[in-house]
């Protein structure tokens, strides 16, 4: 079947790129975006819906892709749940409990869809080597490297790891808690994470690992947007398969 897609954040980095995928996709259509600029970028088709805020949408799409920011994306999901889209999220900043509440919603609705909080490959397989590797080490640590424009810290996809690497631990660590010594980062499910932001980057993660006169480091690294279409291809693939709403690309790989 044809999708329909009404795209959130197309005029930003990722979005621009995801615009770009849907376009090359044969069984998909972009009838509609969405980004506080939409009414003025030229990037996008003239035959393309633009809305510049939420309340103005007045279309039916089957799936709401979002790459927005931190402070809208809990509006934007409930908003396409509610108006029957499937929602693939690539925007981090959701709390647990705000997860929970949309996926609450998803199950009224009888929608299913997807968070994503990374759609790289690379970052996916570090997610999964990470949950294995807890149950050997559990004293871990992560740091996350982003651009300098990136509005959360630390990201989804670090967030994502500490709590993998604390369902998996045999054990606490012994090194004290972020919460007594703010230097160590942030607490993610009791995983100092440590946020970077600067110039220059892309996105990057890596998990230290430390046991008893040994280390393992875990690192992934994405130089270009590019690399994540991979992943938002598969989630489109998948989409209308789902009677849920998932969190993680590596529930349907």
């Amino acid at each position: 079947m044809m999708k329909k897609i009404l795209l959130a954040g197309a005029t930003g980095s990722m979005g621009k790129k995801v615009a770009h995928l849907i376009a090359q996709l044969p069984d998909c259509e972009l009838v509609g975006v969405l980004a506080p600029d939409a009414t003025t970028s030229g990037e996008v088709s003239a035959s393309v819906a633009r809305f510049t805020q939420l309340a103005d949408i007045n279309l039916s799409a089957d799936v709401w892709i979002d790459f927005t920011t931190p402070s809208a994306v809990y509006a934007n999901t409930k908003f396409a749940l509610e108006h029957h889209m499937r929602p693939i999220i690539g925007t981090s900043g959701l709390s647990d409990e705000q997860i929970k509440q949309l996926q609450e919603i998803a199950r009224k609705q009888k929608m299913g869809g997807i968070i994503v909080p990374n759609f790289g490959l690379s970052a996916v397989l570090l997610m999964k080597f990470a949950q294995e590797a807890a149950q050997y080490f559990p004293d871990a640590e992560v740091i996350e490297m982003h651009h300098a424009d990136k509005l959360d810290a630390p990201s989804g996809t670090a967030s994502a790891t500490a709590k993998l690497i604390a369902q998996s631990r045999k054990k606490q660590p012994q090194a004290d808690s972020c919460d007594d010594n703010p230097a160590r980062g942030a607490n993610c499910a009791g995983v100092p994470v440590h946020a970077v932001r600067l110039p220059g980057y892309v996105a990057h993660e890596q998990v230290l690992f430390g046991g008893p006169g040994e280390a393992l480091t875990i690192r992934q690294d994405s130089f270009d947007r590019s690399s994540f279409m991979q992943g938002v291809k598969v989630a489109l693939a998948k989409i209308m398969d789902l009677d849920e709403l998932i969190v993680g690309l590596d529930k349907i790989l």
